[in-house]
């Protein structure tokens, strides 16, 4: 890539190790690419359709794996794609201004982090069942919202949801939060199609180091102990939300 600088590289070897971690559990890593892109100063504008972009290429990758591998339902992930998609369009549609947009974005990067640090904290029921209609219906409607809004997939809430009420196994969770995240994440780029044009020239050299980071992670070949990682990512999660929050 022609006049690709240092801190372009260097941002996508980030993007690399966040999209290793998150597809690991099945997430495309669009907070971490959000919180990345912050820590590197990249404009409010670029940010939402960034990460979105990334984290279709990152996700589908993940969504395929794990469906292949048979880690995933379809029964508990269709009720709640039917009440996100139409509002994460909706809030794909909707440009925050930086004084609420930054903030919630903070507040969320600081949930993601805190997700890495404290895994332990969801834990699994042992009977499976399928989550009510309605009930499931209404959440994916609030996340696909927030989803939207923000930028993000909505995976980082519907994971611990759906293995806090047990409406999913904990591997299978993995291929379900996946396709979840490609369906929102395409649904708030449509919602907005010409956030497109803030693309960033180096989208290329990110979408390459994302889509080899998932590769990676998706695959049991992760040697680093996980534990280091996360904690690493929680960090840098944290310092981001706290600079998005003007707390620093």
């Amino acid at each position: 890539m022609p006049d690709t600088t240092l801190s372009e590289f260097l941002l996508a070897a980030c993007m690399f190790a966040g999209a290793a971690l998150y597809t690991s559990v099945g997430h495309g890593g669009a907070s971490a690419y959000i919180a990345l892109m912050a820590l590197f100063g990249l404009p409010q504008a670029v940010m939402k359709p960034t990460a979105l972009a990334l984290n279709i290429i990152a996700a589908s990758f993940g969504a395929a794996r794990y469906t292949q591998a048979g880690l995933f339902r379809w029964r508990t992930l269709w009720p709640f794609l039917i009440g996100a998609l139409p509002f994460a369009f909706l809030g794909g549609r909707i440009q925050l201004p930086a004084e609420f947009y930054r903030p919630l974005v903070g507040a969320i990067l600081l949930l993601s982090a805190a997700r890495l640090l404290f895994p332990e904290a969801i834990k699994t029921k042992e009977n499976v069942t399928d989550a009510p209609i309605p009930i499931a219906i209404a959440i994916g409607a609030f996340i696909g919202l927030l989803a939207g809004l923000t930028g993000t997939g909505g995976g980082i809430f519907l994971s611990p949801i759906l293995l806090f009420f047990g409406w999913s196994a904990l591997r299978e969770a993995s291929g379900i939060v996946a396709l979840f995240i490609v369906s929102n994440s395409l649904a708030g780029l449509a919602g907005n199609i010409t956030s497109l044009e803030a693309l960033p020239a180096a989208l290329p050299l990110y979408a390459a180091a994302v889509f080899a980071g998932a590769v990676l992670g998706t695959t049991a070949g992760i040697r680093l102990p996980l534990e280091a990682i996360q904690r690493a990512l929680a960090a840098v999660l944290t310092i981001a939300g706290l600079k998005l929050m003007g707390l620093f």
